[in-house]
């Protein structure tokens, strides 16, 4: 593509050199770039690429876009706020192939992972070619990415979404994170559904508080992005946006909603209860357990009924969707046991999966779990006295270190254990405490392996080491 045809989308505010030039690639990694690339630079919270101008010169860019003029003898493009043209010129770049797509975004703490996954079950149930971008991965048709950020970077993204054009995918269910929100990953993007679950505590290592972090998660729904909006009625914050958006449908099982569920039944083998889909009526089955799921179906069905999907399609594709990756997962059985595993890294996400399993628990409930290093270090105290609340045992593992200390970690989580007075264990090698949990179960026991969920690594030092709970798990108990 010549540049000067790509800088008719992109706010230009000074140029320098020639224009008539083929660009064969768009880079934002000055590690990464090839020969004929156009390369933005601009400054990020940790690092700014303009001073990376002679490896991106050395390694074959052939123009920069840029925040500031810079020494060098390529061809410049300055602009104001690179991040934003980073997405403009993407978008242009690969054909504008998000307007070839009806895409829906989700947003909010918890939940996001599920909905997308349930609504792509259900879009292919239906016959609908259906992509996920998100937490686990990108998936469509008979590929899979492996996941690197929850939301990707607007070069990849709109890449991503070419080739989902490309390969005949019709809808794209897409997690939209708070910091992609930030960032402005999705400028320029605008969305058949937007869908916002819930807000709780996470990322204030960040964000600094939860006002902070909220009003990030309102920009989804601002300048109308969304054609359509779905609002979890029953959160402080849905609340909130419902009172600034229009053609909003909402859902919820305490607040007036207009998808709503009664009749909620959990089993260990899942969830059953009757959905109220803007008067319709229908029985729906979860191979999922606990109410938060139920919380996701409404969202899901929400959706699907807005993309035109019948309430008895909507209810085959969520039968149809037998696991989650690591989702309160359940796993194995062992000595008469189960054992979920279960991404929960926050107050809220692991009270709500504890909550579900005290209710189905015939034994006792166990709980191994951990906390991130070098991320909001407030939430530590608070999940130990949420696991202590509601398990009757607890085992405080490493989950990702990161560049901490495990047992500093694992000490500013016994403080909120303590103050409960329950019985605890620390054992900082998160394998070995696995075998240790295991070893204890006994029949109608539940053992929750909690904060990882389906990540294939435990970060330590910078070094991402190759670790699966699932896969531990089943090693240990030789299944």
């Amino acid at each position: 593509m010549q540049l000067k045809e790509l800088l008719k989308y992109v706010q230009v505010k000074e140029t320098v050199g020639n224009t008539d030039i083929q660009i064969s690639g768009l880079c934002t990694d000055s590690q990464k770039v090839q020969s004929g690339d156009l390369f933005f630079c601009f400054a990020g919270a940790k690092h700014d690429s303009h001073g990376d101008i002679s490896q991106i010169i050395q390694n074959g860019a052939v123009a920069v876009v840029c925040e500031k003029k810079l020494d060098c003898p390529l061809t410049q493009i300055i602009v104001d706020d690179g991040r934003a043209q980073i997405a403009r010129a993407a978008q242009a770049f690969y054909g504008f192939a998000d307007k070839k797509l009806k895409i829906v975004a989700v947003t909010g703490t918890n939940g996001k992972t599920t909905i997308t996954h349930m609504l792509a079950s259900i879009c292919s149930t239906n016959g609908h070619s259906a992509g996920v971008i998100g937490t686990l991965g990108i998936s469509y048709g008979e590929k899979f990415i492996a996941p690197e950020l929850t939301t990707p970077d607007p070069v990849y993204l709109h890449s991503v979404l070419a080739d989902m054009v490309a390969a005949g995918v019709k809808y794209v269910f897409m997690e939209v994170s708070a910091h992609a929100l930030y960032y402005d990953k999705i400028y320029g993007l605008n969305f058949e559904v937007g869908i916002f679950t819930n807000c709780t505590q996470d990322h204030l290592d960040f964000f600094g508080n939860m006002k902070n972090y909220a009003d990030c998660k309102k920009l989804l729904f601002k300048n109308g992005r969304c054609k359509k909006c779905v609002i979890n009625s029953d959160d402080a914050l849905g609340v909130e946006i419902l009172s600034t958006v229009k053609n909003a449908v909402t859902y919820g099982l305490q607040n007036p909603a207009d998808v709503f569920a009664v009749d909620v039944r959990e089993s260990l083998d899942g969830t059953t209860f009757v959905l109220n889909l803007q008067d319709e009526l229908y029985e729906i089955k979860l191979c999922l357990t606990a109410i938060h799921n139920v919380y996701n179906a409404m969202a899901a069905a929400a959706c699907a009924k807005i993309l035109g999907i019948k309430i008895s399609g909507i209810a085959k594709g969520l039968f149809e969707l037998k696991k989650v990756s690591g989702r309160l997962e359940r796993v194995a059985r062992y000595n008469g046991a189960d054992i979920f595993v279960d991404f929960a890294h926050t107050p809220d996400g692991l009270e709500k999966s504890l909550q579900s399993l005290k209710k189905l628990c015939k034994g006792k409930l166990y709980c191994l779990f951990g906390c991130g290093g070098n991320r909001d270090k407030s939430k530590r105290p608070i999940m130990g006295k949420v696991v202590a609340t509601y398990a009757d045992f607890c085992i405080i593992t490493s989950d990702n270190p990161r560049y901490e200390d495990p047992y500093d970690i694992i000490s500013e989580i016994e403080n909120g254990v303590k103050a409960t007075g329950k019985k605890y264990v620390t054992v900082s090698e998160r394998e070995i405490a696995t075998e240790y949990a295991i070893r204890l179960l006994e029949t109608g026991d539940i053992l929750l392996v909690a904060g990882k969920g389906g990540e294939q690594y435990q970060e330590i030092m910078g070094i991402k080491h190759s670790y699966d709970d699932n896969t531990v798990i089943k090693n240990i108990i030789g299944g």
